[in-house]
Parts: structure tokens; C-alpha cells; sequence
């Protein structure tokens, strides 16, 4: 079991196969944002053998993230070798869905559990406006993809932009619960990189949300007497076939449970997504650093995991955009 000096159990490891992306999305990184050489990232042994390191220290819960994980070369077959390690656990993936009407059957033959889906809106226009390049339509095929291929249950992320999707967009989002078993997560936008200052103007809390969708939708009953399923807060529609989550990391942190920690596409153990503090696996690994070498350097820096964020003192982790760390 790894803990840190909070004594939190730390089983959850987040990996970005890639800073790449297929979308622009306004509060995640430049239209013309320029990504590191291939070269200073992970390759696909390098991400095997790290993988399988936290395996070995017990770490049982896996998600895959990018930039846009999907668009990683080898994806199916690195999901594969992920999956066929024993012990891994679960290993799930984050995507925007663009690819997955060609990638939910080769990926769920491959071992993968579950997929969140990313989208912010139904409306094609907005959808449009806020990815820059999207098609709302290619997410819905995705979305039909993996309920298709079982990828299940299915979960829809959206980032809530206040002025841009926090209106009729949050309506029609959790709309989708009354006929679908799906689960709608509205997150709140989390400032960092230097979009720190727009992103942190465009804060919806959650419950500005709930205000929003019982508006028009009727009241939402608390679940699990409002106990955190993972990061969210689950509430229910009445008579709804699915529910809906508020992941409230600003105005409700949940530090207290944190169970994950972040391996970067450029091999960076990052041990709080909010602050800046990082540990370079990468290297080590290049220059020849044994196994047990390696899980010491894990180990000392989940240790020194920071207890949480501080956004309250205004202190924004600046040395990274969203994509290079994978949310």
C-alpha cells in the first residue's frame, strides 16, 4: 500500500500518452499551440515499464488521458499489454470521442473497462465554437460506439464556461439522463497554465448548475447521502434512467480523499494537478535507473504529495497547459 505523510492511500494513476490533440478546446490550450518533440516523450516501452513499476507498488486503478489519448500510434496495442499485466486492475481512458467509432471494438477487445466521454455541449454551433474544430456528431457516434462494444458505464465529462455552455447547454446535457443510463459529470473549471486568469473568470459552481437544471428539469435528489462517488457528487432527475455528478474541485474540494496521482506524456510524476511540484521519472529511466531505484523515486514523491490546491490564496500552477497533464 502506498500512502503519503496525510496517510491518503494512493492507488489511482492518471497517464497522458501524448500532449496532442485533435481539438482546440478555447480553455484548454492555444489555437496554434505548439507541442513538445516526440523525442522528449515516453515511447511506448518507456510506458510499459513505468506502468507496470506502480503495478507492483499496488497501484490497481489506471486511466488513460492525452492531449487526446486516441490519437496515440499503438494505442489498441499499448491498452493491450496494459490490460494482460497482472494485477493491473481496471484501465479505463478520457477521450473526446472524435476516434472512437473506429477504436470502441478493437479497444474493448483489447482489455479496456470504461470511457469518459468529453462534451461540453449538443449544440453544434457552440460544440464548434468552444473545440474550434469539432463535430458534435462524430462524439455522438462515439458515445453510440462504446455502449455498442460495452464499454460501460457510460460517462459524459463536461466543462462548465460561464458565458459560453452554462445555460441551456447544462439543460439539454442532463436531459440526457431521463432516457439514457448514462452519467452526466459537470466539472468546474479548473484554472491553470497560462490560461490561468480566463479560466478562473469562467467558474460555474455546482450550485449555479443545480439551479440551472432544476429550473427546468425539476428537483434533483442527493445520492449516497451526498457521499463522493470518486470525485463527484451524484444527483438524480426524478424518474430518470441515469444521474448526474458535479465535480466541484474549486468550490468543493475533495483533497481529503485524493487518491490519484498524474504520470505526464513527458514522463513526470505530478503529484497534484492544481500545483506545480513534479518528479522526473523519465530520465532515470533513460539513464539506466533500476527497478527498485525507480519505485524509490515514486515512492519519496507520493510521500511529499501536497494535501491540496491554492486556488484560495490565489497560488495557480502556471508550468503546464491542461493537455500536458491530462486533467
Amino acid at each position: 500500500m502506498v500512502t503519503d505523510r496525510f496517510g491518503r492511500h494512493i492507488r489511482y494513476l492518471r497517464i497522458s500518452l501524448t500532449d496532442r490533440c485533435n481539438l482546440r478546446c478555447v480553455y484548454c490550450m492555444p489555437e496554434d499551440m505548439v507541442f513538445r518533440p516526440h523525442a522528449e516523450m515516453m515511447q511506448d516501452d518507456e510506458i510499459i515499464t513505468l506502468f507496470r513499476l506502480f503495478v507492483d507498488l499496488g497501484f490497481d486503478k489506471f486511466r488513460l488521458t492525452g492531449g487526446e489519448p486516441t490519437t496515440r500510434a499503438n494505442i489498441v496495442e499499448l491498452v493491450r499489454e496494459m490490460c494482460a499485466t497482472p494485477g493491473a486492475g481496471e484501465v479505463s481512458m478520457t477521450t473526446n470521442g472524435i476516434l472512437l467509432d473506429k477504436l470502441a471494438k478493437p479497444l474493448a477487445e483489447a482489455g479496456l473497462k470504461r470511457c469518459n466521454i468529453s462534451v461540453d455541449t449538443l449544440n453544434p454551433e457552440r460544440f464548434r465554437q468552444i473545440t474550434r474544430w469539432g463535430r458534435v456528431e462524430d462524439v455522438r457516434q462515439g458515445i453510440l460506439a462504446i455502449e455498442e462494444a460495452g464499454l460501460l458505464p457510460i460517462k459524459l465529462n463536461s466543462v462548465v464556461s460561464r458565458g459560453m455552455n452554462d445555460g441551456q447547454d447544462v439543460v439539454d446535457l442532463a436531459a440526457l439522463t431521463l432516457e439514457h443510463p448514462w452519467q452526466i459529470r459537470f466539472i468546474e473549471m479548473m484554472p491553470l497554465g497560462g490560461l490561468g486568469d480566463f479560466q478562473q473568470a469562467q467558474i460555474v459552481t455546482e450550485a449555479e448548475l443545480r439551479s440551472t437544471i432544476e429550473a427546468q428539469l425539476g428537483p434533483l435528489g442527493m445520492l449516497n447521502g451526498g457521499k463522493l462517488d470518486g470525485e463527484a457528487r451524484i444527483y438524480k432527475l426524478k424518474n430518470a434512467q441515469g444521474d448526474l455528478g458535479f465535480i466541484s474541485s474549486v468550490s468543493a474540494p475533495f483533497c481529503a480523499t485524493c487518491s490519484r496521482v498524474r504520470l505526464t506524456a513527458d514522463g513526470r510524476l505530478r503529484l497534484c494537478l492544481l500545483r506545480e511540484k513534479e518528479v522526473d521519472l523519465l530520465t532515470p529511466l533513460r539513464q539506466g535507473a533500476t527497478r527498485a531505484e525507480l519505485q524509490h523515486l515514486i515512492l519519496t514523491g507520493i510521500w511529499q504529495k501536497p494535501w491540496g490546491h491554492g486556488l484560495a490564496e490565489n497560488d495557480i500552477a502556471a508550468n503546464r497547459q491542461m493537455s500536458e497533464i491530462g486533467g
